[in-house]
């Protein structure tokens, strides 16, 4: 198995994985991909009898083949270990057809804990077989959750030092107090003004700036990414949704082989792209419905053909979907264009230089089996008073936005399919607007004050690692420009 760049690549360069995991981005600005999907036996009765680690150690396998058996195993153990609070690490709550894959019991109760806790592991474990001798530089941009994942992750890991930053007004108050209370020796979180679109452009210019690349080096300092840009964030979350597939054959839900569609609220197209990297491995996934909010620009792709830009940037009680540029949607014009880098580098160019693009009949041909949708602030809030008067569930605004494209989904085609969705985060970390959908009052209270009154309210307990937000103190209060990201780079690496 090779990774080689979603653009143009003239020397045709590929690497091992254990290369395209320490690069984390090509030099030409692409991401890195496999050379190929490899296939799954359905009926191969490992997959109901197995745990979640001995899933994850069998299909990371498949995609880490410089790594030895030995290798994979201790990353996998490492990662999926007691840091989860539910044995089975991504359980499922299903409700007549909708099946929700809790994927927040990690430490920071968010679905970036299922790639963020074993990546640190992917990375030294490929650095020491490359014989890097270099510190490696994890820069991040976030949205919310990948912030905090990640420097929990690599906080004080030997040869690594980490960077993160977020848009200061663009979090939830629980977001922010994860990361600004981060403790460790190798880690710096700065806020931005500006939102996620422009943090993770500033990164991505930093990675490609050969002059500072150049400086760096010559302090012994190597970049790479904690981002879904990186091909070591994207293929553990294949994991979750094979292991969700099989949950239901178990539960006796689905037959083997039995279709079933996937729900994913998304603004980066990480999550859902995994879900489509294991359809091309063979599970019998169906149709895959992209929920949006107000910034609906995958909606308006999904539907048209088109994506464009140029529209005004909203900030939604579902911050983490608050993405305009959706950096893993090159990776699915790389797969609907045939692997065609020529396509992909055409596309990405008119994106930079025009702010749209438009993609050939052919590509959307490719893309049939997906549909877009997306929900108001006032619909999400809507949705979570429907899930708990019904159900008595309780889920946060990210998941309320896939429930409700879902229910959309269901009264315009009929389609009553058992269907999965991604449920993203703990309704704790959304507390304000949970309690909103809940009718509670919340006017008043702090933002701990409302984890108390939400605990109250539906029997469920505030995450430890939550709870012990309150007491941290912040360590890390600077905000910056988005101009002065580069300086600050230097500042940290000085």
């Amino acid at each position: 198995m090779v990774y080689s760049s979603t653009r143009l690549n003239e020397s045709n360069e590929t690497l091992t994985f254990s290369e395209a995991v320490v690069r984390g981005i090509a030099p030409d600005g692409g991401l890195y991909v496999p050379a190929f999907f490899p296939k799954v036996d359905l009926h191969d009765p490992f997959w109901i009898t197995e745990s979640y680690q001995a899933f994850a150690k069998k299909i990371l396998s498949l995609y880490l083949d410089d790594f030895t058996e030995e290798e994979i195993s201790s990353c996998v153990e490492s990662a999926y270990d007691d840091k989860f609070t539910e044995a089975s690490i991504a359980p499922i709550k299903s409700f007549a057809d909708a099946n929700f894959i809790e994927l927040y019991h990690g430490r920071t109760s968010a679905f970036k804990d299922m790639a963020l806790s074993i990546l640190p592991y992917l990375l030294k474990t490929a650095a020491n077989k490359l014989g890097t001798k270099d510190d490696i530089v994890i820069l991040t941009a976030t949205s919310g959750d990948t912030g905090k994942a990640a420097l929990e992750g690599f906080a004080d890991v030997e040869g690594i030092k980490i960077m993160v930053f977020y848009p200061t007004d663009g979090v939830s108050e629980i977001q922010r107090k994860q990361m600004t209370s981060q403790e460790g020796e190798n880690v710096s979180v700065v806020g931005i003004k500006g939102n996620f679109d422009e943090a993770q452009n500033g990164v991505k210019h930093i990675f490609l700036n050969s002059e500072l690349r150049a400086e760096l080096a010559e302090k012994g300092y190597v970049f790479s990414s904690a981002n879904s840009i990186n091909i070591g964030r994207l293929l553990p979350q294949i994991v979750y949704y094979v292991h969700a597939y099989f949950t239901l054959v178990k539960q006796r839900k689905v037959a083997i082989g039995e279709a079933v569609n996937i729900v994913v609220p998304t603004g980066n197209f990480g999550n859902i792209l995994a879900a489509y990297y294991a359809k091309q491995m063979g599970l019998p996934f169906d149709q895959f419905i992209c929920a949006s909010n107000v910034n609906h620009v995958l909606t308006d792709f999904i539907q048209s053909g088109v994506y464009d830009i140029e529209r005004v940037f909203k900030v939604t009680n579902s911050p983490s979907m608050d993405i305009l540029i959706s950096s893993n949607l090159e990776r699915f014009l790389h797969a609907i264009s045939d692997g065609s880098t020529s396509i992909v580098s055409s596309l990405m160019s008119n994106l930079k230089e025009n702010h749209r693009f438009e993609i050939t009949d052919a590509m959307r041909n490719q893309m049939k089996d997906f549909h877009g949708g997306f929900a108001t602030d006032q619909e999400t809030i809507h949705a979570i008073k429907e899930l708990y008067e019904q159900y008595g569930y309780v889920v946060d605004t990210h998941t309320a936005v896939a429930y409700k494209v879902y229910k959309d989904y269901v009264s315009q085609t009929g389609d009553h399919k058992q269907t999965l969705i991604a449920s993203t985060a703990s309704p704790f970390k959304f507390a304000d607007d949970v309690a909103e959908g809940l009718g509670l009052t919340s006017v008043g209270l702090d933002a701990f004050d409302v984890l108390n009154l939400l605990a109250r309210e539906t029997g469920l307990s505030v995450p430890e690692t939550i709870r012990e937000l309150k007491d941290k103190p912040v360590l890390h209060p600077k905000s910056i420009a988005v101009d002065e990201m580069v300086d600050e780079v230097r500042l940290f690496l000085r």
